[in-house]
């Protein structure tokens, strides 16, 4: 059985679940506010009909990053690989490393070029500058369906 919704305007679907999520929590970090500015923009706070509208969670330093990680109850991990003093590459080795049940890690990288280096962080998905929006959405919204569905 399933219940219908309506938020902003859309109405979607989700699975009767005691566990089903009213909204997904999504990490984004970057050090540069313009950064994080234009993957909300592209990615929305709806991603599409079947999955729950997303609640951002900003943050701009490392530190940060980690304990937000720590603290539990996030969906999915969207990572700068350009930021300035811990970049998201190596933020994701380590969440990665060193978190149970790390959610899924979207990294961010300079160019096409770039994904070989990423790969070394076991990211589960990559994508690269200029941000292109159907792209990044196609990506956040794919690693949110498979979290949900594992």
């Amino acid at each position: 059985m399933a219940t219908t919704g309506q938020h902003d305007g859309d109405e979607w679907e989700v699975a009767d679940r005691a566990d089903a999520p009213t909204t997904l929590r999504v990490l984004l970090y970057s050090d540069h506010v313009e950064t994080r500015e234009q993957v909300k923009l592209a990615v929305g706070r709806r991603i599409s009909k079947d999955l729950p509208p997303v609640e951002w969670v900003e943050v701009a330093t490392p530190d940060m990053a980690i304990t937000t990680v720590d603290a539990g109850g996030l969906d999915l991990l969207v990572l700068d690989g350009e930021a300035g003093k811990a970049g998201g590459i190596g933020l994701c080795r380590q969440v990665k490393d060193e978190v149970y049940r790390c959610p899924p890690v979207l990294v961010l990288i300079a160019r096409p070029q770039d994904a070989w280096l990423a790969s070394w962080a076991q990211p589960d998905a990559v994508v690269s500058r200029p941000l292109d929006p159907i792209e990044l959405q196609q990506a956040v919204a794919g690693l949110l369906r498979t979290a949900r569905a594992a």
